[in-house]
């Protein structure tokens, strides 16, 4: 959510420096299910801190991170409810052990 805030601001370049972008560069590399032409686009964007190199436009930036902000998003939910449902799970087993 920084990031497109930043871009939509025109402060791109001062989010580069920031510890967000690093761990942003981090997730793209690793985790992120990206087309690679995306995740190249998105990694040569945060890699250009001195703002000298490749420079996609802005609006694609923006799209591919605001896609990526869905998809954790999406994880995100998806691991609260898996989580609940283990709490659940626990405490129904929990009450019948000290049942019997």
């Amino acid at each position: 959510k920084k990031a497109v805030a930043a871009l939509e601001k025109g402060a791109g370049q001062s989010f580069l420096q920031t510890p967000s972008a690093g761990k942003l560069r981090a997730y793209a590399m690793e985790k992120a299910d990206l087309p690679d032409a995306s995740r190249e686009d998105l990694l040569s964007f945060l890699s250009d801190a001195g703002g000298s190199g490749y420079a996609p436009q802005s609006g694609e930036i923006t799209g591919i991170l605001k896609q990526l902000g869905d998809e954790m998003a999406a994880a995100l939910e998806d691991a609260v409810k898996e989580e609940q449902a283990a709490q659940e799970n626990y405490e129904e087993l929990m009450a019948a052990k000290t049942k019997e």
